[in-house]
Protein backbone atom coordinates (compact mmCIF):
# COMPACT_ATOMS: atom_id res chain seq x y z
CA UNK A 1 0.00 0.00 0.00
CA UNK A 2 0.85 3.45 -0.52
CA UNK A 3 2.40 5.08 2.52
CA UNK A 4 1.58 9.20 2.54
CA UNK A 5 4.39 11.47 3.71
CA UNK A 6 3.71 12.34 7.27
CA UNK A 7 2.90 15.82 7.80
CA UNK A 8 5.38 18.66 9.16
CA UNK A 9 5.89 17.79 13.25
CA UNK A 10 5.02 20.63 14.87
CA UNK A 11 7.68 22.38 16.70
CA UNK A 12 10.65 20.37 14.84
CA UNK A 13 13.14 22.44 12.63
CA UNK A 14 13.47 21.27 9.51
CA UNK A 15 16.54 19.42 10.48
CA UNK A 16 15.18 17.60 13.05
CA UNK A 17 12.35 16.82 10.92
CA UNK A 18 14.65 15.61 8.46
CA UNK A 19 16.33 13.30 10.96
CA UNK A 20 12.65 11.70 12.36
CA UNK A 21 11.86 10.59 8.86
CA UNK A 22 15.21 9.34 7.82
CA UNK A 23 15.28 7.41 10.93
CA UNK A 24 11.80 6.08 10.16
CA UNK A 25 12.85 4.95 7.22
CA UNK A 26 15.97 3.29 8.55
CA UNK A 27 13.89 1.51 10.73
CA UNK A 28 11.53 0.27 8.17
CA UNK A 29 13.89 -0.79 6.31
CA UNK A 30 13.51 -4.64 5.08
CA UNK A 31 17.46 -5.04 2.77
CA UNK A 32 20.65 -3.71 3.07
CA UNK A 33 20.32 -1.65 -0.28
CA UNK A 34 17.57 0.11 1.31
CA UNK A 35 19.54 0.60 4.36
CA UNK A 36 22.33 1.73 2.28
CA UNK A 37 19.79 4.69 1.05
CA UNK A 38 19.04 5.88 4.16
CA UNK A 39 22.61 5.17 5.74
CA UNK A 40 23.97 7.75 2.97
CA UNK A 41 21.36 10.55 4.07
CA UNK A 42 22.09 9.95 7.33
CA UNK A 43 25.59 10.29 7.33
CA UNK A 44 25.40 13.71 5.10
CA UNK A 45 23.06 15.51 7.96
CA UNK A 46 24.12 14.28 10.87
CA UNK A 47 27.57 15.10 10.18
CA UNK A 48 26.61 18.87 9.40
CA UNK A 49 24.98 19.15 12.34
CA UNK A 50 27.68 17.88 14.44
CA UNK A 51 30.29 20.19 12.28
CA UNK A 52 27.91 23.32 13.23
CA UNK A 53 27.08 22.18 16.71
CA UNK A 54 23.77 21.66 16.25
CA UNK A 55 22.93 19.71 19.26
CA UNK A 56 19.15 21.19 19.32
CA UNK A 57 18.48 19.38 16.38
CA UNK A 58 19.50 16.04 17.23
CA UNK A 59 18.35 15.60 20.54
CA UNK A 60 14.92 17.46 19.34
CA UNK A 61 14.57 14.26 17.05
CA UNK A 62 15.47 12.23 19.33
CA UNK A 63 13.11 12.90 22.42
CA UNK A 64 10.40 13.25 19.13
CA UNK A 65 10.95 9.27 18.57
CA UNK A 66 11.52 8.07 22.08
CA UNK A 67 7.88 8.94 22.44
CA UNK A 68 6.42 7.34 19.36
CA UNK A 69 9.10 5.06 17.34
CA UNK A 70 11.01 3.30 19.61
CA UNK A 71 12.69 1.57 16.95
CA UNK A 72 13.69 4.40 14.72
CA UNK A 73 14.77 6.22 17.94
CA UNK A 74 17.76 3.60 18.60
CA UNK A 75 18.59 3.56 14.49
CA UNK A 76 18.77 7.17 14.82
CA UNK A 77 20.49 7.28 18.89
CA UNK A 78 23.08 4.57 17.58
CA UNK A 79 23.82 6.51 13.95
CA UNK A 80 24.33 9.83 15.87
CA UNK A 81 26.88 7.99 18.78
CA UNK A 82 28.90 5.94 15.41
CA UNK A 83 29.27 9.43 13.49
CA UNK A 84 30.46 11.31 16.86
CA UNK A 85 33.01 8.66 17.79
CA UNK A 86 34.37 8.47 14.40
CA UNK A 87 37.30 10.99 13.61
CA UNK A 88 37.18 9.92 10.31
CA UNK A 89 33.95 11.30 8.77
CA UNK A 90 35.57 12.62 5.98
CA UNK A 91 38.05 10.33 5.17
CA UNK A 92 37.47 7.67 2.27
CA UNK A 93 40.92 5.63 3.37
CA UNK A 94 40.86 4.88 7.33
CA UNK A 95 38.84 4.77 10.27
CA UNK A 96 39.35 6.72 13.28
CA UNK A 97 37.39 6.08 17.05
CA UNK A 98 37.16 7.57 20.11
CA UNK A 99 37.85 4.33 22.50
CA UNK A 100 37.05 4.25 26.31
CA UNK A 101 38.55 2.24 28.84
CA UNK A 102 35.94 2.39 31.84
CA UNK A 103 37.82 1.55 35.17
CA UNK A 104 35.32 0.71 38.59
CA UNK A 105 36.09 2.19 41.38
CA UNK A 106 35.03 2.71 45.40
CA UNK A 107 37.08 3.91 48.43
CA UNK A 108 36.35 5.66 51.70
CA UNK A 109 38.48 8.47 50.62
CA UNK A 110 38.37 10.54 47.34
CA UNK A 111 38.96 8.23 44.25
CA UNK A 112 41.10 9.96 42.17
CA UNK A 113 41.15 11.78 38.49
CA UNK A 114 44.50 12.81 37.56
CA UNK A 115 47.10 13.36 35.26
CA UNK A 116 48.93 9.87 33.58
CA UNK A 117 52.75 10.10 34.03
CA UNK A 118 54.36 9.44 30.98
CA UNK A 119 56.09 6.19 32.20
CA UNK A 120 52.55 4.70 32.73
CA UNK A 121 50.93 6.08 30.02
CA UNK A 122 53.91 4.37 27.69
CA UNK A 123 53.20 0.94 29.92
CA UNK A 124 49.56 1.20 29.40
CA UNK A 125 49.92 1.95 25.38
CA UNK A 126 52.32 -1.26 25.86
CA UNK A 127 49.58 -3.33 27.06
CA UNK A 128 46.83 -2.22 24.96
CA UNK A 129 48.77 -2.75 21.55
CA UNK A 130 49.41 -6.50 23.18
CA UNK A 131 46.21 -7.57 24.26
CA UNK A 132 42.94 -5.17 23.40
CA UNK A 133 44.37 -3.80 20.15
CA UNK A 134 44.87 -5.32 16.61
CA UNK A 135 48.44 -5.18 14.57
CA UNK A 136 49.35 -2.15 12.86
CA UNK A 137 47.00 0.34 14.95
CA UNK A 138 48.01 3.87 15.25
CA UNK A 139 47.20 5.10 18.59
CA UNK A 140 46.89 8.18 20.86
CA UNK A 141 45.97 8.40 24.22
CA UNK A 142 44.95 10.92 26.87
CA UNK A 143 47.29 11.76 29.48
CA UNK A 144 44.59 12.24 32.31
CA UNK A 145 42.46 9.40 33.78
CA UNK A 146 38.55 11.16 33.39
CA UNK A 147 35.94 11.12 35.95
CA UNK A 148 32.21 11.28 34.67
CA UNK A 149 32.40 15.19 35.33
CA UNK A 150 35.23 15.63 32.80
CA UNK A 151 33.97 13.76 29.67
CA UNK A 152 32.60 15.94 26.92
CA UNK A 153 28.86 16.64 27.45
CA UNK A 154 27.05 15.82 24.09
CA UNK A 155 27.33 14.12 20.88
CA UNK A 156 28.81 17.60 18.98
CA UNK A 157 31.40 18.49 21.83
CA UNK A 158 32.45 14.08 21.75
CA UNK A 159 32.98 14.45 17.95
CA UNK A 160 35.26 17.60 18.77
CA UNK A 161 37.33 15.97 21.24
CA UNK A 162 37.03 12.70 18.86
CA UNK A 163 38.47 15.14 16.47
CA UNK A 164 41.24 16.32 18.41
CA UNK A 165 42.57 12.95 19.65
CA UNK A 166 41.84 11.65 16.14
CA UNK A 167 44.58 14.04 14.75
CA UNK A 168 46.90 12.81 17.11
CA UNK A 169 45.79 9.16 16.97
CA UNK A 170 47.15 9.48 12.90
CA UNK A 171 50.38 11.12 13.88
CA UNK A 172 50.75 7.58 16.23
CA UNK A 173 51.28 10.74 19.15
CA UNK A 174 49.59 10.82 22.71
CA UNK A 175 47.26 13.79 23.56
CA UNK A 176 48.48 16.45 26.24
CA UNK A 177 45.07 17.42 28.24
CA UNK A 178 45.07 21.08 29.66
CA UNK A 179 43.38 20.43 33.10
CA UNK A 180 43.34 24.03 34.25
CA UNK A 181 39.56 24.39 33.55
CA UNK A 182 38.20 20.93 34.66
CA UNK A 183 35.14 21.09 36.48
CA UNK A 184 36.06 19.77 40.40
CA UNK A 185 34.60 16.27 40.74
CA UNK A 186 31.83 14.99 42.78
CA UNK A 187 33.15 12.93 45.64
CA UNK A 188 31.33 9.63 45.95
CA UNK A 189 32.17 6.48 47.49
CA UNK A 190 32.08 4.15 44.31
CA UNK A 191 32.44 5.48 40.80
CA UNK A 192 34.08 5.37 37.06
CA UNK A 193 36.92 6.57 35.48
CA UNK A 194 37.85 6.70 32.06
CA UNK A 195 40.85 6.13 30.04
CA UNK A 196 40.32 7.41 26.77
CA UNK A 197 42.21 7.11 23.08
CA UNK A 198 42.05 7.11 19.53
CA UNK A 199 42.90 4.05 17.68
CA UNK A 200 43.90 4.68 12.98
CA UNK A 201 43.89 2.44 11.00
CA UNK A 202 42.81 1.68 7.12
CA UNK A 203 39.63 1.63 5.94
CA UNK A 204 37.65 -2.04 6.74
CA UNK A 205 41.10 -3.23 8.75
CA UNK A 206 40.54 -4.75 12.47
CA UNK A 207 40.90 -2.48 15.07
CA UNK A 208 40.89 -5.16 18.07
CA UNK A 209 42.94 -8.06 19.07
CA UNK A 210 39.22 -10.16 18.82
CA UNK A 211 38.49 -9.32 15.13
CA UNK A 212 42.24 -11.01 14.45
CA UNK A 213 41.98 -14.88 14.03
CA UNK A 214 42.52 -16.48 17.13
CA UNK A 215 41.70 -13.49 19.25
CA UNK A 216 38.19 -13.09 21.52
CA UNK A 217 36.95 -10.81 24.11
CA UNK A 218 36.74 -12.76 27.24
CA UNK A 219 40.63 -13.36 26.75
CA UNK A 220 41.51 -9.57 25.63
CA UNK A 221 38.99 -8.59 28.82
CA UNK A 222 41.20 -11.27 31.17
CA UNK A 223 44.86 -9.84 29.82
CA UNK A 224 43.67 -6.26 30.12
CA UNK A 225 42.37 -6.68 33.63
CA UNK A 226 45.73 -8.22 34.87
CA UNK A 227 47.99 -6.24 33.33
CA UNK A 228 46.00 -2.92 32.56
CA UNK A 229 44.91 -3.15 35.78
CA UNK A 230 47.77 -3.48 37.59
CA UNK A 231 49.47 -0.18 35.50
CA UNK A 232 46.35 2.02 36.85
CA UNK A 233 46.35 0.95 40.45
CA UNK A 234 48.95 3.46 41.42
CA UNK A 235 46.69 5.88 40.04
CA UNK A 236 44.19 4.83 42.52
CA UNK A 237 46.01 4.95 45.68
CA UNK A 238 43.13 3.73 48.23
CA UNK A 239 40.64 2.00 45.71
CA UNK A 240 39.93 -1.04 44.77
CA UNK A 241 38.98 -1.58 41.03
CA UNK A 242 37.70 -3.28 38.51
CA UNK A 243 38.49 -2.47 34.95
CA UNK A 244 35.50 -2.70 31.67
CA UNK A 245 36.55 -3.86 28.35
CA UNK A 246 37.78 -1.12 26.14
CA UNK A 247 35.63 -0.87 23.06
CA UNK A 248 33.84 2.42 20.96
CA UNK A 249 33.47 5.17 23.33
CA UNK A 250 29.22 5.10 23.79
CA UNK A 251 29.28 1.13 23.67
CA UNK A 252 32.00 1.10 26.02
CA UNK A 253 30.29 4.21 28.38
CA UNK A 254 26.99 2.07 28.36
CA UNK A 255 28.77 -1.23 29.70
CA UNK A 256 30.29 0.67 32.90
CA UNK A 257 26.93 2.21 33.29
CA UNK A 258 25.56 -0.67 33.78
CA UNK A 259 28.44 -2.68 35.43
CA UNK A 260 28.82 0.15 37.93
CA UNK A 261 24.98 -0.77 39.24
CA UNK A 262 26.27 -4.73 40.19
CA UNK A 263 29.53 -2.94 41.25
CA UNK A 264 28.23 -0.09 43.69
CA UNK A 265 26.24 -3.04 45.64
CA UNK A 266 29.41 -4.55 46.04
CA UNK A 267 31.07 -1.46 47.08
CA UNK A 268 28.40 -0.71 49.36
CA UNK A 269 28.56 -4.20 50.93
CA UNK A 270 31.97 -4.27 51.33
CA UNK A 271 32.40 -0.71 52.67
CA UNK A 272 29.76 -1.13 55.98
CA UNK A 273 31.82 -4.42 56.38
CA UNK A 274 34.85 -2.14 56.85
CA UNK A 275 33.16 1.03 58.26
CA UNK A 276 30.73 -0.82 61.18
CA UNK A 277 32.98 -4.04 61.28
CA UNK A 278 29.44 -5.70 60.57
CA UNK A 279 29.30 -9.29 58.01
CA UNK A 280 26.58 -8.88 54.89
CA UNK A 281 25.28 -12.00 56.58
CA UNK A 282 23.73 -9.20 59.01
CA UNK A 283 22.76 -6.52 56.88
CA UNK A 284 18.97 -5.52 55.86
CA UNK A 285 18.68 -4.03 52.00
CA UNK A 286 14.99 -2.51 51.48
CA UNK A 287 14.43 -1.85 47.80
CA UNK A 288 12.02 0.06 45.99
CA UNK A 289 11.16 1.70 42.83
CA UNK A 290 11.03 6.09 42.65
CA UNK A 291 9.37 7.58 39.86
CA UNK A 292 9.34 11.02 38.37
CA UNK A 293 6.90 10.95 35.44
CA UNK A 294 8.30 7.32 34.87
CA UNK A 295 10.09 4.80 36.51
CA UNK A 296 13.53 6.37 37.22
CA UNK A 297 15.87 4.10 39.73
CA UNK A 298 15.30 1.85 42.22
CA UNK A 299 16.88 2.41 45.73
CA UNK A 300 18.27 0.51 48.17
CA UNK A 301 18.50 1.38 52.13
CA UNK A 302 20.82 -0.88 54.16
CA UNK A 303 19.95 -1.43 57.58
CA UNK A 304 21.25 -3.65 60.42
CA UNK A 305 19.35 -6.94 60.81
CA UNK A 306 18.23 -5.55 64.11
CA UNK A 307 17.34 -2.09 63.38
CA UNK A 308 15.23 -0.16 61.38
CA UNK A 309 18.09 2.77 61.03
CA UNK A 310 18.93 3.45 57.38
CA UNK A 311 22.81 3.68 57.81
CA UNK A 312 23.63 3.73 53.87
CA UNK A 313 21.88 4.16 50.15
CA UNK A 314 22.50 2.49 46.76
CA UNK A 315 20.75 4.06 43.91
CA UNK A 316 20.18 1.57 40.94
CA UNK A 317 19.29 3.43 37.84
CA UNK A 318 16.94 2.51 34.81
CA UNK A 319 19.20 1.78 31.95
CA UNK A 320 18.14 2.17 28.22
CA UNK A 321 15.08 0.06 27.31
CA UNK A 322 14.69 -0.80 31.54
CA UNK A 323 10.68 -0.33 32.50
CA UNK A 324 9.04 -1.09 35.69
CA UNK A 325 7.80 -4.43 33.51
CA UNK A 326 11.34 -5.72 33.26
CA UNK A 327 13.03 -8.18 36.10
CA UNK A 328 15.07 -4.91 38.09
CA UNK A 329 14.38 -5.97 40.87
CA UNK A 330 15.36 -9.58 40.35
CA UNK A 331 18.91 -8.30 39.48
CA UNK A 332 18.93 -6.48 42.27
CA UNK A 333 18.34 -9.02 44.43
CA UNK A 334 20.94 -11.46 42.85
CA UNK A 335 23.38 -8.59 43.68
CA UNK A 336 22.83 -8.42 47.07
CA UNK A 337 22.29 -12.47 47.65
CA UNK A 338 25.71 -12.42 45.68
CA UNK A 339 27.29 -10.23 48.07
CA UNK A 340 25.95 -12.37 51.22
CA UNK A 341 23.08 -10.09 52.16
CA UNK A 342 19.52 -12.21 52.66
CA UNK A 343 17.44 -10.43 54.69
CA UNK A 344 15.67 -8.29 51.36
CA UNK A 345 12.80 -6.36 51.71
CA UNK A 346 10.83 -5.42 48.62
CA UNK A 347 8.82 -3.01 48.69
CA UNK A 348 6.21 -2.27 45.68
CA UNK A 349 4.16 1.01 46.25
CA UNK A 350 6.07 3.92 43.95
CA UNK A 351 8.18 6.43 45.73
CA UNK A 352 8.15 10.10 44.31
CA UNK A 353 11.92 11.40 43.04
CA UNK A 354 12.99 12.90 46.61
CA UNK A 355 15.98 14.42 47.37
CA UNK A 356 17.53 16.17 50.88
CA UNK A 357 16.53 19.79 50.64
CA UNK A 358 19.91 20.45 52.80
CA UNK A 359 22.31 18.32 51.26
CA UNK A 360 21.21 17.14 47.91
CA UNK A 361 21.39 13.15 48.89
CA UNK A 362 18.77 10.60 47.74
CA UNK A 363 16.78 9.73 50.41
CA UNK A 364 15.98 6.43 50.41
CA UNK A 365 13.76 3.11 51.30
CA UNK A 366 13.09 2.15 55.16
CA UNK A 367 12.14 -0.97 56.86
CA UNK A 368 8.69 1.19 57.40
CA UNK A 369 7.79 1.88 54.19
CA UNK A 370 9.43 5.65 54.56
CA UNK A 371 11.81 7.67 52.15
CA UNK A 372 14.51 8.84 54.90
CA UNK A 373 18.08 10.31 54.70
CA UNK A 374 21.01 7.24 55.10
CA UNK A 375 22.87 8.35 58.54
CA UNK A 376 26.04 6.69 59.84
CA UNK A 377 26.41 6.49 63.30
CA UNK A 378 27.56 9.63 64.29
CA UNK A 379 31.30 8.13 65.21
CA UNK A 380 31.38 6.44 62.37
CA UNK A 381 30.19 9.32 59.56
CA UNK A 382 33.63 11.54 59.28
CA UNK A 383 34.71 11.92 55.73
CA UNK A 384 32.58 9.74 54.51
CA UNK A 385 31.04 10.48 50.98
CA UNK A 386 28.03 10.47 48.96
CA UNK A 387 27.38 7.24 46.92
CA UNK A 388 27.35 7.19 43.35
CA UNK A 389 24.08 8.88 41.31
Amino acid sequence: MKRSRPSRREGLSAEAERLVWLANGLAESGNRAEDRFWDQHLTVIVDELLDEGNEAAINDALDFLFNGNTTAYDELADFVESRAECASRRSKDEDVILIAAPLLAWSRYRIPATKIPPAVLANLRVHLQAHVLAANVKLSMADFLFSPDHLPVGYCNTARFADAIGAAARRDRDMDIETTDLPETAHFLSDTRYLLFAVAVSRGAPMFRWQEPGGDRETALTQWRTQGGACLMPLLPGCATEVVLPDAYFAASRRADRASRAYSVRASVAFLGTTLAVPASQLRAVVAPFHDRKLEEYRIGLTLRDDDTVVHGIVWPILGIEDENGDVPGQIEASLRECGVSDIMMLDHHFPLEFCDDCGSPLYPSPEGEAVHAELPEEDAVQIPRHLH
